[in-house]
């Protein structure tokens, strides 16, 4: 049987749902609401990127936020000294893979534990905020580009269409962009998870002594599903920054990290579209509860943490599914048990 044949009909499904969002939004929507949707689906793909390496591959990074971080300033340093997008965002993807690839080839091939992968990768994500939010002065310039430190760089120039640099993409291009992302990296990551390579990741996660006794390099397969995830995260991180045109050493904060790791575990981290919807809500309500301006946004998320990890720890996702097995089962077995019209049961009742 072929990968595509593997990916099951819900697959399929979701993108159909994705093309029409693709299809849709812009046609029915202001442009207040496309521009954001738009970063709700750039959230997405961030959240899609720690569900590939933590929730699929069992690996516990805690720092996701260094690879997006990572990705958005490899675009503006680049877009900002060449002009041209398009090398700028292909940087954004190879430089946090290859950041991914060297700090993953230590951790994994050490054979660290789970918690001091944790732990390591958190701190390469603060130690991150800490020197991009002190990169100011005429010191810190890569070219024509300023790091400008705790303020950020503004103004960067936004996706072009390639070989057109004046061809720059406006919000609806961009939301096209993004949602077509989107759908891509949600295949790529079902693609993976049934791959011959996916299946190796998940025996190593199960069992990793056991996968090396059958004859595989578990580091091997951790490294690779690590830096495909941080590959997808700076990805996310160049569309991100492309969405306001801004990057700051926000994005490496501690804030940012916790984020993506409640987005996770709302939607439910064993499955794929999960941590999407997961991202699109809480976003949403952040952008409630900014508007609104009278609740702490911390203290909210918090509490769902709390309340996700102790009456629902698989995820929204995962929890729906399961009611909606027992309901279907529960209705069967009803029927089952109901006499046939005429039959000796209803007779004797």
């Amino acid at each position: 049987m072929g990968l595509l044949q593997r990916l099951g009909a819900s697959t399929y499904v979701t993108a159909g749902i994705g093309l029409l969002i693709l299809a849709g939004v812009p046609a029915t929507l202001d442009l207040y609401n496309v521009l954001q949707i738009t970063v709700f689906v750039v959230m997405a793909i961030l959240a899609l990127s720690l569900a590939l390496s933590w929730g699929f591959g069992g690996i516990l990074c805690l720092g996701q936020a260094a690879f997006f971080g990572l990705g958005g300033y490899s675009y503006a340093v680049a877009v900002e000294n060449m002009g041209d997008s398009t090398v700028p965002v292909l940087l954004s993807i190879a430089v946090p893979a290859l950041f991914a690839l060297a700090l993953g080839y230590f951790m994994f091939m050490a054979r660290l534990g789970e918690l001091y992968v944790g732990v390591i990768t958190l701190s390469v994500s603060l130690i991150l905020f800490n020197f991009f939010n002190s990169a100011a002065g005429p010191d810190y310039v890569i070219g024509a580009a300023k790091l400008n430190g705790y303020t950020g760089m503004s103004s960067v120039p936004m996706i072009n269409v390639p070989g057109f640099p004046n061809a720059v993409l406006d919000p609806n291009a961009m939301f096209y962009l993004a949602m077509a992302s989107l759908i891509i990296v949600y295949l790529l990551c079902k693609i993976v998870s049934v791959s011959t390579f996916g299946r190796i990741v998940v025996a190593v996660k199960q069992n990793e002594d056991r996968a090396e006794l059958i004859g595989y390099n578990s580091a091997a397969f951790k490294l690779g599903i690590f830096v495909l995830g941080a590959a997808i995260a700076g990805y996310a991180g160049c569309l991100f920054t492309n969405w306001n045109a801004f990057i700051s050493p926000t994005v490496f904060s501690l804030g940012t990290t916790a984020q993506i790791i409640i987005w996770i575990i709302v939607g439910g981290r064993e499955t794929f579209i999960g941590p999407i919807l997961g991202a699109v809500a809480m976003q949403y309500l952040t952008t409630r509860l900014g508007t609104a301006g009278s609740i702490d946004t911390s203290l909210v998320f918090g509490i769902i943490l709390m309340v996700f990890v102790v009456v629902v720890p698989e995820g929204a996702v995962p929890f729906i599914k399961r009611l909606v097995i027992r309901a279907a089962n529960s209705s069967a077995d009803h029927e089952a048990t109901m006499p046939v019209p005429g039959s000796r049961e209803e007779t004797v009742q």
